[in-house]
């Protein structure tokens, strides 16, 4: 009986580890790609295999060619100013929004919350010939104040988050401010805010990188050259006539460098916000 429940736990303990190998493995080939191909010329990358290493490590053209014809520090800057605006305002407001649904009953809350459920729900490519239709309408094509309004009118997720985390602040605390002659806007600002930075730091990463990465509403609304982001600028070497793959690796590992960086000086923040964000509810 022992020995059959040795050799059982010796096949789980294989299956578990294999299996966990060969993800590690679907996780970082693209990476070593990536890589290798962005120190290679255009001869080498036409003449040798992808997991083939580059004749020189110093080879930094690529990058240079990259960030000159791309416009990459162009689209760096309009990149920074969508996401400061965007994690700002859709903090401020889903935890605004979450603060009324969760300590007020007024008529029509639980509808409320049911179509923010529903708009979940609903894919958002469905829904861009309405929205296009609109923004052409309000004049927000090609604004980057257009873009930052779409990006942050679909953020229901973070608006999710901090009624968790609302149904962990005990009203008594709302209710001790309001006797000390605390207004509704003080309870909020100078009492419950503060409280709710896990919460704060859980949609931060969440939709910071959401938005870093976004692709389609991007290249929808903002045509003009220079309002790239950093996200489009990188498919200036793709077209009919084929891709550059070396120039474009060498963009993706600039992109790469600024979340690298924001996560090696916060990763204690990203790491307490996003575990109490998983227990809290």
């Amino acid at each position: 009986m022992k020995k059959s429940i040795k050799v059982s736990t010796v096949i789980f303990n294989v299956i578990k580890y294999l299996s966990l190998i060969i993800a590690s493995l679907v996780a970082i080939i693209p990476v070593v790609v990536c890589v290798l191909t962005a120190f290679k010329t255009n001869e080498e990358y036409a003449s040798t295999s992808v997991l083939t290493a580059p004749k020189s490590w110093l080879y930094f053209e690529n990058f240079k060619i990259a960030i000159e014809k791309a416009n990459m520090l162009r689209g760096f800057l309009n990149t920074a100013i969508v996401l400061v605006v965007v994690l700002a305002c859709s903090v401020l407001i889903s935890a605004m929004l979450a603060y009324v649904l969760n300590r007020f009953s007024f008529p029509g809350r639980g509808m409320i919350e049911n179509l923010f459920l529903f708009a979940s729900l609903l894919p958002g490519i469905a829904m861009q010939v309405t929205i296009y239709k609109i923004m052409y309408w309000l004049g927000f094509i090609n604004h980057l104040y257009g873009y930052m309004v779409v990006l942050m009118g679909t953020d229901i997720i973070s608006i999710y988050i901090f009624l968790q985390f609302f149904e962990n602040l005990p009203v008594s605390l709302d209710e001790s401010a309001i006797m000390d002659g605390c207004t509704y806007f003080g309870v909020f600002f100078r009492i419950l805010f503060p409280l709710l930075k896990p919460a704060i730091m859980t949609t931060l990463v969440l939709k910071g990188v959401s938005v870093y990465n976004e692709y389609y509403a991007s290249s929808l609304y903002l045509t003009l050259p220079e309002l790239k982001t950093i996200s489009t600028a990188l498919y200036t070497f793709t077209g009919p006539y084929g891709n550059q793959y070396n120039y474009i690796c060498a963009g993706v590992l600039i992109t790469i460098i600024p979340l690298l960086i924001f996560f090696l000086v916060f990763q204690k923040q990203v790491y307490s916000g996003m575990a109490a964000g998983a227990v809290k509810g």
